[in-house]
């Protein structure tokens, strides 16, 4: 576990996922702890899929892998390639165990850098093979509700960069989605009020680039941190029916099968392509509000 701070933040990073474990500012704990009874990860990286994948299998070329839930790099350990006073920077590539799952070479870096109250997280994924590689990746980072009450049904707010017409969809079977049907996102004064029942049907999936920032606020709708991102995508969840701490907020370059998905892999929904050796370089920001 590697640790990195300035006069207001520490974050302290994983090299097994390169995962995301602390993030404290001004002595205040604001990323979930992995509590198993409730959820046993931090802020898994999601790759080379996002979601699900129908009935764990998908097609390259004709023929059958399997992966399950989010891929496997959020399970691998990865290697320190940098460490200065404000950044952390981890790499993997792929080898004997991901070619099984997964018949791509690539290498994957996965930098925190820090500035101030805000963490910048970093993505970079190179095609080091010769031929078309096809991916998605995607983050999970579960932060603290503000002044979590059990015993209170009502959990604080979400804010966006865009109130109006705003929709989303669900996942509907297999952990696998339902594009086909849009719900809208309905908000009051400007804001979602989030409750116990807010995600009783599992997440709320955002797409076509509809917001680039998320910010959740306490009960008395003052502003306790935001994302910013550019991603297509944008899961919000908190588990159901288990009155759960914490709430994720999840830009995405990716998503779920569509339920029955029977295609190719590289014809899935939201999917990322790379040349030969093409990067593709993406992330997200997170700031402390308060």
């Amino acid at each position: 576990m590697k640790t990195i701070s300035n006069s207001q933040l520490t974050i302290r990073v994983s090299p097994h996922g390169a995962e995301l474990c602390n993030i404290v500012c001004n002595g205040k704990e604001y990323l979930w702890q992995a509590d198993p009874s409730f959820w046993k990860r931090h802020s898994p990286v999601l790759f080379p899929i996002v979601g699900s994948v129908w009935e764990n299998e998908y097609r390259i070329d004709g023929a059958t892998y399997n992966l399950t839930q989010h891929g496997f790099a959020r399970d691998m350990n990865f290697e320190l390639i940098r460490e200065q006073p404000d950044e952390l920077r981890y790499r993997l590539a792929d080898n004997e165990e991901s070619r099984r799952r997964y018949p791509f070479p690539f290498r994957l870096e996965i930098g925190y850098r820090i500035q101030g109250k805000q963490i910048e997280v970093l993505w970079e994924v190179k095609n080091t093979g010769d031929k078309e590689l096809h991916f998605q990746i995607g983050a999970h980072p579960a932060f603290y509700f503000p002044a979590f009450d059990m015993k209170s049904n009502e959990r604080g707010y979400l804010g966006f960069d865009r109130t109006e017409d705003l929709k989303y969809i669900l996942i509907s079977e297999k952990g696998c989605a339902d594009p086909e049907h849009e719900y809208p996102l309905r908000l009051t004064d400007g804001l979602l009020p989030l409750d116990t029942h807010t995600f009783d049907r599992d997440a709320l999936i955002l797409e076509n680039n509809q917001v680039e920032k998320v910010t959740l606020y306490n009960k008395e709708k003052q502003p306790y941190l935001s994302l910013r991102f550019t991603t297509p995508v944008v899961g919000l969840w908190s588990p159901p029916a288990k009155n759960a701490p914490f709430i994720c907020i999840e830009p995405w370059y990716g998503r779920c099968d569509r339920a029955h998905y029977d295609g190719e892999y590289k014809d899935k929904d939201w999917m990322q392509h790379l040349q030969p050796a093409a990067v593709f370089k993406g992330g997200y920001v997170i700031q402390i509000e308060e």
